[in-house]
């Protein structure tokens, strides 16, 4: 166990370079010779902070520091809506000293100040540590996602029906939201509308996924170091049951591999066995399970 010598909090609304290399060296040793993954959005977060030259006076980053080695994080992610995410480490010999609580409970004070709807914590299933600290936080199991990786290539018979993936415009923002009310369950807000032109600053690229012109779903392509991801998947219930879904997941796997991807990854609520089953047909394979709890 480690002494402790000069700890301070750095407390940070977006992350800067040096923030990033710190915090992935800490996920590097956290993660080693242990068989659980970290979902900490750390890429979309440094692209945001690069993209964005605007100060919302709301923290986002909590870093725990002993002289200039980080050993604890907690991190809030919002995607979209009230939402929020947080997820978070402490380094192996630094654990079990009250480290996390505290950066739990700098935390807690700032999204009790947003008034937040819904706050989700993350834990990966087989880590003992994060889900025994979320149960001493009274929170309650809300779902799981499957992370899953392709390693096979899916069937060229899957892209027979003509679908053409359009990289979305603008004057698509509107039609994204609603479709994005009808995949997740959530409520259509005007103010949850995102620009997609925007997003792709980001790094987050959506296609709109067409027919004979017609819009039928649509998809959101992602690339961090080599690693093509896959989100926000759906074909609109008129069009379902036609093949329409494995065809734009398998274009979206040549398109990311067109841009050099060496691993593609998705994640999926692991209740939703039609999607589950769609992807598994196109060559994923499940490889962890992240447990969500809402407090």
């Amino acid at each position: 166990m480690e002494a402790i010598n000069k700890p301070y909090f750095k407390l940070k609304e977006k992350l800067d370079q040096s923030d990033y290399r710190d915090i992935n060296e800490l996920k590097e040793l956290c993660l080693k010779g242990e068989d659980i993954t970290l979902k900490l959005e750390l890429d979309y977060k440094l692209n945001r902070a690069r993209a964005e030259d605007i100060n919302t006076n709301k923290i986002n980053e909590f870093m725990y520091y002993d002289e200039d080695k980080l050993v604890g994080y907690i991190g809030i992610c919002q995607f979209g809506g009230t939402a929020l995410e947080l997820n978070g480490m402490v380094h192996p010999d630094y654990r079990r000293r009250g480290i996390f609580k505290s950066l739990y409970s700098l935390a807690k004070d700032e999204w009790t100040k947003r008034k937040s709807e819904k706050v989700l914590l993350l834990s990966d299933s087989n880590s003992t540590f994060g889900i025994e600290f979320i149960k001493h936080t009274g929170a309650y199991y809300h779902h799981s996602e499957y992370e899953m990786f392709l390693r096979s290539n899916p069937d060229e018979k899957l892209l027979s029906h003509n679908v053409v993936l359009r990289k979305a415009e603008n004057k698509d923002a509107r039609a994204i939201a609603w479709q994005n009310s009808i995949y997740f369950n959530i409520e259509f807000k005007e103010e949850d509308i995102k620009m997609p032109e925007d997003e792709e600053k980001y790094g987050t690229i959506t296609y709109m996924a067409e027919v004979d012109n017609l819009v039928i779903g649509k998809v959101n392509l992602e690339m961090c170091d080599g690693t093509g991801g896959i989100f926000g998947l759906g074909v609109l219930p008129k069009y379902r049951k036609k093949g329409y879904g494995s065809e734009i997941l398998a274009k979206s796997i040549t398109l990311l591999k067109e841009r050099g991807a060496k691993e593609i990854m998705l994640q999926v609520v692991t209740k939703n066995e039609n999607a589950l089953n769609l992807y598994r047909r196109c060559g994923f394979k499940e490889t962890s399970i992240m447990d969500y709890y809402e407090i």
